[in-house]
């Protein structure tokens, strides 16, 4: 079998990848699994995955192990283009924030705990305090915001890790104090995607597939299927 791993913002595509090869290729079998990218590169780099899904790049000193570990080097596949979407409850009166809003929320020492430091009073809530929710550390989309957002700053303690980007939406859309991140891929009627700036005073973007392909939206990425060889 091919064996295909990784990347969670992306296993629902490489199941849908699959099927479709099975169709095409009888006989072939194509075996999916997430995990985070951090897992399907490891998995690589050791051999034991012909193919790695990503959702972050392959960073030099990964690509330098798989080379030395197997003796090929690994080729990069752009496959497609995601939005890195800011969840709240549907009922969340807030519809944009920046970059800075962000690194205030997420990061260490960060100063907005309370949604009435953001102006936001929760309908029908008697709690104030921001439940905080986020992907597992191999995750590369936890990588992406970390980097592209925070600046390379740890995350808070206490923000909630989960290991997968439904997982994380599901808890957002029952919990009206929440916010988070995930692809723009794991939308549910209970939740909405708030507008995002990078700077005070930009014009929030909606993560909008056409946003996300032109680069309007700030927190657009790529996508990519890593091979050895």
């Amino acid at each position: 079998p091919i064996l295909g791993k990784g990347s969670d913002t992306m296993v629902n595509l490489a199941q849908a990848w699959a099927e479709a090869y099975a169709v095409a290729q009888p006989g072939v079998q194509v075996e999916v699994s997430g995990g985070g990218s951090g897992v399907g590169i490891a998995a690589l780099i050791r051999g034991s995955a012909d193919l790695a899904n990503s959702s972050r790049d392959l960073k030099p000193a990964e690509a330098k192990s798989a080379h030395t570990a197997t003796g090929k080097a690994p080729r990069e596949y752009i496959v497609g283009y995601d939005a890195l979407g800011i969840y709240v409850h549907r009922d969340n009166p807030l519809e944009s924030v920046t970059f800075e809003q962000l690194r205030e929320l997420f990061a260490v020492d960060g100063r907005i705990t309370k949604w009435s430091d953001l102006g936001v009073r929760i309908p029908g809530s008697r709690h104030d305090g921001i439940v905080r929710v986020g992907r597992q550390s191999s995750g590369g989309t936890f990588e992406f915001l970390r980097h592209r957002v925070l600046n390379d700053r740890d995350f808070r303690l206490g923000t909630l890790e989960l290991n997968g980007s439904k997982e994380v939406v599901e808890l957002i859309a029952n919990t009206p104090t929440a916010i988070g991140y995930s692809g723009m891929g794991f939308v549910v009627p209970g939740v909405k995607l708030l507008r995002v700036a990078e700077r005070a005073g930009d014009e929030p973007v909606a993560p909008t597939p056409e946003a996300t392909v032109s680069g309007r939206y700030p927190i657009a990425r790529t996508l990519l299927v890593y091979a050895l060889g």
